[in-house]
C-alpha cells in the first residue's frame, strides 16, 4: 500500500468514526443477546434479529444530532472523588437534589438512562407495539453495553490525562475487531432482574473497578514495547489511518487477561436479562400478532436528519476518540 495514493493520513491512534464499543461490538452484543431469551420471546426477537443488530448503534448516531445524547453513554465516577458510589445517590431525584441536574448531565447519566430505556421497553410491551419494542430493545442494549466499558466510567475517558490518547478506541473497538471471533459466547439464559436500577448501578460499579487496570496495563506495556512496532498504517473507508499494531494489540489484550471478553459476555447476558425482565414486568404479553404502529412522518424526518448529520461526522458533546 503506497501512502502517496491517498489524500491524507489521520495521525490520531485508533481514530474510528464510532464511539462506545465500536459498531462491530455493539452489533454483536445485541445479536447474541437474542439467543439468551426463553421460548416465549426468542421467536419474536429471532425474526427481527437483523433490526436488533443493525439498530444497536442508533444511540451513537443520535450523538451527531442531539446535544443531550452524549452523557447517556457514560458516568465519570472519578469526578466525585475516591468513593464516588457513596457520594452519588442511586435514585435520579435524590441525585438531582444533591448534585444538580447540570452536574449530572456534565459527568454522565448512564445508569439512569438504562432505567429510562428499560421503562420505555416495558411500556412498549404493554401496548404490544412491535415497532417500539424493537426500537427500545436496541437502544437499551446499547446503553447496557456502554456501561460495561471501563473508559466510560472516567473523566480520563481517552487517556488524555495520562498521555494515553487513543486508548478509548483501542480497548473497545480495535481489540474486539481483532480478537472477538475467538471469544466464548455461551453465556447461558437470561435471568429476571429484581431491581433494574440497582442492576444498572452494579454494572457501572463493577466496570469502574476495572478502570485502573485498563490504564495501568497499557501504560506499563508502552514502556517495554518497541516504539517502532506500536503503531501501523491501515486503510479504512478510503483513508489511511495510524492505529495500534496487531503485535501491540495482542500484547495488551493478553495482558488484560480476558477482560474484554468477560465484559462482552457480561453485556450479552445483561442485555438479554433486561429485555426478558421488561417483558415479565409488562405482564408477559403474547408475542404473536403484535400491533405494528407505523412511525409518524415527524419521527421519520427526525431519523433521516440524524442519519444525515451522522454521515457528516461531527458528534455533539465531548469527543471520545
Amino acid at each position: 500500500m503506497k501512502i502517496k495514493n491517498y489524500f491524507f493520513i489521520l495521525l490520531i491512534p485508533c481514530l474510528f468514526i464510532f464511539s462506545s464499543w465500536g459498531f462491530f461490538a455493539h452489533m454483536r452484543i445485541n445479536r447474541l443477546a437474542v439467543f439468551t431469551l426463553p421460548s416465549n420471546l426468542i421467536g419474536f426477537y429471532k425474526s427481527n434479529i437483523n433490526y436488533i443488530t443493525e439498530h444497536a448503534v442508533d444511540p451513537d448516531k443520535r450523538r451527531y444530532a442531539d446535544s443531550l445524547e452524549a452523557p447517556r453513554h457514560y458516568l465519570d465516577a472519578d469526578h466525585y472523588g475516591k468513593e464516588p458510589f457513596i457520594i452519588i445517590p442511586k435514585k435520579w431525584k435524590d441525585a438531582v437534589e444533591k448534585l444538580s441536574q447540570d452536574t449530572l448531565n456534565a459527568y454522565g447519566i448512564v445508569p439512569w438512562q438504562i432505567q429510562r430505556s428499560y421503562y420505555k421497553l416495558v411500556d412498549a410491551f404493554k401496548s404490544r407495539d412491535s415497532v417500539l419494542i424493537l426500537k427500545y430493545s436496541a437502544d437499551l442494549g446499547h446503553y447496557i453495553a456502554d456501561a460495561h466499558v471501563p473508559l466510560h466510567t472516567s473523566e480520563n475517558y481517552n487517556g488524555q490525562m495520562t498521555n494515553q490518547v487513543g486508548i478509548h478506541g483501542f480497548w473497545e473497538s480495535r481489540l474486539p475487531e481483532l480478537f472477538a471471533n475467538d471469544y466464548d459466547y455461551f453465556v447461558g439464559k437470561a435471568k429476571y432482574i429484581d431491581n433494574p436500577l440497582d442492576k444498572a448501578w452494579d454494572i457501572v460499579i463493577n466496570t469502574y473497578s476495572l478502570l485502573d487496570s485498563t490504564l495501568t496495563i497499557e501504560k506499563n506495556l508502552t514502556k517495554s514495547f518497541p516504539v517502532d512496532r506500536k503503531y501501523t498504517y491501515n486503510e479504512r473507508n478510503g483513508r489511511v489511518i495510524k492505529e495500534y499494531s496487531i503485535p501491540y494489540s495482542k500484547a495488551y489484550h493478553d495482558a488484560l487477561k480476558g477482560m474484554v471478553e468477560r465484559q462482552m459476555r457480561s453485556s450479552i447476558l445483561d442485555v438479554g436479562s433486561f429485555w426478558y425482565t421488561a417483558w415479565v414486568d409488562a405482564g408477559q404479553p403474547d408475542m404473536k400478532n403484535l400491533v405494528k404502529q407505523n412511525i409518524t412522518p415527524q419521527e421519520k424526518k427526525q431519523t433521516e436528519e440524524e442519519e444525515k448529520l451522522y454521515l457528516k461526522g461531527k458528534a455533539l458533546g465531548r469527543p471520545e476518540n
